[in-house]
């Protein structure tokens, strides 16, 4: 591999970064922009988690998986704390796999 394109990554990152610094005072956002990129965020977030819970591969994942972040988004939702959510939703997802709920 390459290092001249590792290079080129790092550099453009410092100066993505840098640029979001050095411009805060000179650039001002509008509210309705503000609130469309906050609304963005959220539309991806979702469907990488719908995506990432009901497919596996170029199928269907099966109840298990989706019965699991279902029960961590209720927890989560309840204020559970992260430790907690992440153990209910594994062994929920497990149990039921080992019940024959693919």
């Amino acid at each position: 591999m390459s290092i001249l394109p590792i290079l080129v990554l790092a550099l453009g990152t410092f100066a993505f970064r840098f640029g979001g610094v050095a411009l805060r005072d000179r650039f001002t956002i509008p509210p309705r922009v503000r609130e469309l990129l906050s609304t963005g965020a959220i539309v991806l977030l979702t469907a990488l988690i719908a995506t990432s819970t009901l497919t596996k591969g170029h199928g269907f994942a099966g109840w298990a998986l989706p019965a699991g972040v279902a029960v961590a988004g209720l927890l989560a939702w309840r204020k559970a704390p992260f430790v907690v959510v992440v153990i209910v939703a594994a062994a929920t997802t497990a149990v039921l796999r080992l019940a024959g709920v693919a």
